[in-house]
């Protein structure tokens, strides 16, 4: 005859229930203290030596230059347009002052 495993009593079921929802976190908890954090400036994969790596303030700084120059373009275009407008609008006042001057 095959010996049969005892089966589990129904008062012990929910002890070794207990047991593994007290276990699991705790295991869970210990791993993340015992593991080693990583520091901001590491990055995935395989490290790149400093020598090698671009320099992200002269980039940063290239990027500003050219966008103050942008600006300053686009500031001067909208100073001549607006000066163009202006005249326009004056040349509008002076030719309807001048049309009204001459039918009275």
């Amino acid at each position: 005859m095959a010996e049969r495993e005892a089966p589990v009593p129904k008062m012990l079921a929910p002890c070794l229930l207990r047991r593994v929802v007290l276990t699991v976190p705790f295991v869970l908890v210990a791993a993340l203290l015992l593991m080693e954090p990583v520091r901001s400036d590491q990055e995935a994969g395989t490290a790149i030596p400093a020598e090698s790596r671009p320099c992200v303030d002269c980039h940063a700084f290239e990027f500003m230059q050219r966008a103050l120059q942008d600006l300053k373009k686009t500031a001067y275009n909208l100073d001549t347009r607006t000066e163009t407008l202006l005249l326009q609008v004056e040349k509008r006042n002076l030719c309807d002052c001048v049309a009204a001057n001459l039918l009275n």
